[in-house]
């Protein structure tokens, strides 16, 4: 049956973004600190503001261009994933998501982060052929980044996450996404509008005006309330009783709407017709 496990389990797609939703760190700040190279962020908000790019396609686009980046080999991209700060109990996220009796999750990584940095920091986690990140043409002399195969950056995460549902045999309302920043929100948006079930771990107002469900902590197990909550339908005294079994405290857990506003004064502010704006 279409979208059923071998198993008898309804299956569900797992979809997550890299750089600050698994990890602390941003890759290109890493492997800027690592090479000495100075003012990553500043030529990321450079080719932010003249839209040369995708968001979240600044580094690969720094790696084939940039003189300073050109210097950048596979190993050099390696090492940076063994660097990165993840955050805690990825690996304990899924193994208790197979605990859930009437699902089978199936979890992919999809992020512009260069793809052997992914599977570097996540080697014994997740396995290869569930990473999709940026993929290198390299020159098979000198080693020299030669061209990008893929970029999973903004729309192009629209397009990797569809070929996994349609690889995966399921419905829209299958899909589960996560993501941490405005490179999500197209994905977002797609996801949404096709029922599946969006979620933010970050404050970033682009998606958590989007997103379905934000959830801010530095664990990653915190991604599973919203999956207990609205994909397996359990109230709060089932999650916290969940968590418990598994040897760990919901100690905060604040639900709280956020509103985002800027207030102005009335006499610096221009005028308002009555209109929308």
């Amino acid at each position: 049956m279409t979208g059923e496990h071998s198993g008898g389990k309804r299956e569900m797609l797992l979809v997550s973004d890299f750089d600050q939703t698994l990890s602390f760190n941003d890759s290109g700040i890493v492997l800027s600190e690592m090479l000495e190279i100075d003012g990553f962020e500043e030529r990321v908000a450079g080719l932010s503001k003249i839209r040369l790019i995708q968001q979240g396609g600044e580094l690969p686009y720094l790696l084939l261009h940039d003189p300073e980046y050109r210097r950048v080999r596979k190993e050099h991209l390696t090492e940076v994933g063994k660097r990165i700060r993840l955050k805690e109990n990825i690996q304990l996220m899924l193994e208790l998501l197979k605990q859930l009796d009437e699902y089978h999750f199936s979890f992919y990584v999809v992020s512009a982060a260069p793809e052997e940095v992914i599977q570097s920091a996540l080697e014994g986690i997740v396995a290869p052929e569930n990473i999709c990140g940026t993929q290198f043409r390299y020159d098979s002399e000198t080693g020299e980044i030669q061209s990008i195969i893929r970029v999973p950056a903004g729309y192009g995460k629209v397009v990797v996450v569809e070929d996994l549902r349609a690889k995966l045999s399921l419905s829209h309302d299958r899909i589960i996404y996560v993501g941490d920043g405005s490179s999500d929100v197209h994905v977002m948006l797609h996801v949404n509008r096709l029922d599946g079930l969006t979620i933010a771990v970050s404050e970033n107002p682009f998606i958590t005006q989007i997103a379905k469900r934000t959830i801010l902590s530095d664990d990653a197990l915190g991604v599973l309330v919203p999956i207990l909550q609205d994909i397996a339908g359990w109230n709060s005294m089932q999650i916290r009783s969940f968590f418990n079994s598994g040897g760990f405290l919901l100690q905060n857990w604040d639900r709280v709407r956020t509103d985002w506003l800027t207030i102005r004064n009335a006499a610096t502010a221009p005028e308002y017709d009555g209109g929308v704006q």
